[in-house]
């Protein structure tokens, strides 16, 4: 790795520059139709970026493509699977002695969710589901456990199966990272006062 930082982010910014430069002139080379009934053909060429190579363009022309074949809007399903995995991986994440704030920030992200899921339904349920499960966040260990309850009550409403939250560790563990650039560090100070 370079000795400049500013190296490793301007090399970032043109693989983001090459993928969507290739992503753009796809798009804008579809063939058009004008209402007039006379078949044009319409193509744009945007010329590649002067440090674009193609082992760049290889390695992240797939940096904006979907990994799946979306057609249509995300379905609940997805959605759920989505949030579920990101709430499960904060909780991996969350740290063993967390601080006041940390868990007063923890108590709030379940609420705003329940207010704010973008299925009503879904929110609906969430807030009965926090009303009879109040949230317990005093460590890692206990906050993934109150998580994985908290998905088997909904699985169990959904009709699916629950999981055995003895796995829980396995399953949603702490992401791998090195140096622990992953671990959730929360502010130690707010406008200069002590947050814990």
């Amino acid at each position: 790795m370079s000795d400049n930082p500013l190296q490793a982010i301007c090399s970032t910014i043109g693989r983001i520059s090459v993928s969507l430069h290739t992503n753009i002139s796809k798009l804008i080379s579809i063939t058009q139709k004008p209402h007039t009934g006379t078949n044009v053909q319409f193509s744009v060429s945007v010329p590649a970026p002067p440090t674009a190579t193609s082992s760049m363009l290889a390695a992240d022309s797939s940096l904006f493509q979907p990994t799946e074949k979306q057609v249509g809007p995300v379905t609940r399903e997805q959605l759920g699977r989505a949030t579920w995995t990101f709430i499960h991986t904060l909780g991996a994440q969350y740290p063993e002695k967390p601080t006041r704030q940390q868990k007063k920030d923890v108590k709030e992200l379940m609420a705003i969710i329940s207010r704010i899921y973008p299925c009503k339904e879904c929110a609906d349920h969430f807030k009965e589901v926090l009303r009879s499960n109040p949230i317990q966040a005093g460590s890692q260990a206990e906050f993934s456990q109150w998580l994985c309850r908290v998905h088997n009550v909904v699985n169990r409403s959904l009709g699916k199966p629950t999981f055995p939250c003895e796995r829980v560790d396995a399953r949603w563990g702490k992401l791998d990272c090195e140096h622990r650039v992953c671990d959730l560090q929360g502010s130690m100070t707010l406008f200069g006062s002590q947050t814990d």
